[in-house]
């Protein structure tokens, strides 16, 4: 429950094998394969400018990073006023922004990775492509 992606993927590949079915038919490798095979096709001045861009996307700090840092600091400059306004609707409404806050806060995080964890399957792709040209 508490593996990652990675080890999960292990084990469907592991189970598969053991059932003798081919690894063609998992549609994660299905996935890299057609973006393997869309990059072949491009000119490698092309491939670099790709590359260049995905080396952007996976360093770039972007608005989610952003967000949960200063969202933090936001709350905490106004929370006089946020303590004042919550606590005179009752605790319902203070336990409801919290849930509330930190799900949104929870769900970016885990977008944010996931972007960044494929921008570095193609930067991966794109390398070994100009590598081997």
């Amino acid at each position: 429950m508490f593996r990652g992606d990675a080890h999960k993927f292990y084990l469907k590949l592991k189970k598969m094998r053991e059932s003798d079915i081919s690894f063609h038919k998992i549609e994660e490798i299905n996935e890299v394969t057609e973006i393997q095979t869309f990059y072949s096709d491009l000119e490698s001045h092309t491939l670099e400018k790709i590359l260049y861009r995905m080396i952007k996307e996976k360093d770039g700090s972007g608005m989610i990073p952003i967000f949960v840092s200063t969202g933090p600091w936001l709350l905490f400059l106004f929370s006089d006023q946020l303590q004042e306004f919550i606590l005179t609707r009752g605790m319902t409404w203070g336990i409801g922004f919290a849930v509330i806050y930190v799900i949104i806060l929870t769900l970016s995080v885990i977008l944010h990775f996931r972007e960044k964890a494929w921008a570095s399957l193609h930067i991966a792709i794109i390398e070994d492509i100009l590598d081997s040209r």
